[in-house]
C-alpha cells in the first residue's frame, strides 16, 4: 500500500508539472504572438511613411495556372480515349511616380491561357494547344494636384488581343478631367472629356465615339496578401451601343517566399464585340444581326493558380 501510495504521489506531481509546464508555454507564446503584432504595426507604419515619400514605385505579381489528363476507355464520358491540357498566367505591372505637384500612374494587365483536347479516336481532330484567354490592357494617368486628394489629369488607355485579331479590335481612350484619391491605395478618374478610338476591319459594327470615362483602381498589399481590382467604364454620348466596361481583379497569397496562390477573374460588357461575334465569328454566324436583335451576354474570365511575386 505505501508503495502504491509513492508511485500515486508521482504521478500526481508528474502530471502537475506537466500541466504547469503547458500553461507555461502557452502564456510565453501568447506573449511572443503579442510582440509579434506590435513589430508588425510598427513595419506597417514605416512602410506608409516609405510609400508616401515621393519618387518612383514599381512592381509587379502575377499568376501561373495549368493541368493536364489522360483518360482511357472511360466510357462515362463523351471522349473516351483522350488527353487534355491547360496553362495560363496574368501578370499585373505598375510604375508610379508621385511628386509633390503632380503623378504620373503607370500599369499594365497582360492575361493569357491555352487549352489542348486531343481525341485519341479521332486522327482528323486539332490536337494543338488553342488560345483560351486574351486579355491586354495598358493606361497612362498624369495629374496636376490641386489639392491632396483632387487633380486635373489626363488619361490613356489601350485594350486590345495580343494571340491573335492584334488591334482588332483595338480601344484607345483619351481625355481629361478629375482625379479623386480618397486614401492612398484608391484612385478615381472622372473625364467627362473621353474619345474612344475604335480600330477594327469590321466598321460597319465598330465605331469610335465620344463620351464620359470613369476609372476606379485599388492596389493593395496586407502582409502576405496582395490585390488588385480595377473598373474601366466608358459612356458613349451617342449611343449606349457603343459603351462598354471591363472589371478586373488579381489576389494573390504569398506561401513562401515569393511563391503563393493567385486567384484571377474578370468581367466585360462590350455589345459591338457580341455583335461582331454573332455575325462573324459564331458556330452558326447570323450575318442579319442587329444590335436591337441580339442579346448582350456577360463577359467572364477566371485563373487559379500559383503565383509569383516580383
Amino acid at each position: 500500500m505505501k508503495k502504491l501510495l509513492l508511485v500515486g504521489m508521482g504521478l500526481f506531481f508528474a502530471f502537475s508539472a506537466q500541466a504547469q509546464t503547458q500553461e507555461e508555454l502557452k502564456s510565453e507564446i501568447g506573449s511572443k504572438k503579442d510582440s509579434i503584432k506590435a513589430i508588425q504595426k510598427r513595419v506597417d507604419g514605416l512602410q506608409a511613411k516609405l510609400d508616401a515619400l515621393p519618387g518612383w514605385k514599381v512592381g509587379a505579381f502575377g499568376t501561373i495556372g495549368g493541368s493536364i489528363s489522360q483518360f482511357n476507355n472511360w466510357f462515362a464520358q463523351g471522349i473516351p480515349n483522350n488527353s487534355s491540357g491547360n496553362i495560363g498566367f496574368t501578370v499585373n505591372a505598375f510604375a508610379n511616380l508621385k511628386e509633390e505637384k503632380f503623378f504620373w500612374r503607370n500599369a499594365a494587365n497582360l492575361n493569357l491561357s491555352w487549352v489542348k483536347l486531343d481525341d485519341k479516336d479521332d486522327p482528323n481532330d486539332d490536337d494543338s494547344f488553342r488560345q483560351a484567354t486574351d486579355v491586354f490592357n495598358i493606361t497612362s494617368l498624369y495629374g496636376r494636384k490641386l489639392s491632396e486628394k483632387f487633380a486635373i489629369s489626363t488619361l490613356a488607355e489601350y485594350r486590345t488581343t495580343i494571340l491573335s485579331n492584334f488591334n482588332d479590335p483595338g480601344y484607345l481612350d483619351l481625355g481629361v478631367g478629375a482625379t479623386w484619391t480618397p486614401i492612398a491605395d484608391l484612385v478615381v478618374v472622372i473625364h467627362p472629356l473621353n474619345y474612344n478610338f475604335v480600330f477594327s476591319s469590321e466598321d460597319t459594327i465598330f465605331e469610335s465615339s465620344m463620351g464620359a470615362k470613369i476609372v476606379a483602381d485599388y492596389t493593395k498589399q496586407i502582409g502576405d496578401v496582395s490585390f488588385k481590382s480595377n473598373l474601366s467604364l466608358f459612356q458613349s454620348y451617342e449611343s449606349s451601343n457603343l459603351s462598354n466596361w471591363t472589371w478586373t481583379n488579381s489576389f494573390s497569397y504569398t506561401l513562401w517566399k515569393m511563391i503563393g496562390v493567385g486567384f484571377d477573374f474578370g468581367l466585360r460588357n462590350n455589345k459591338q464585340e457580341t455583335l461582331n461575334y454573332i455575325v462573324n465569328n459564331a458556330p452558326t454566324p447570323d450575318p442579319d444581326a442587329t444590335f436591337d436583335s441580339i442579346d448582350n451576354e456577360l463577359q467572364t474570365y477566371w485563373t487559379l493558380g500559383l503565383s509569383y511575386k516580383f
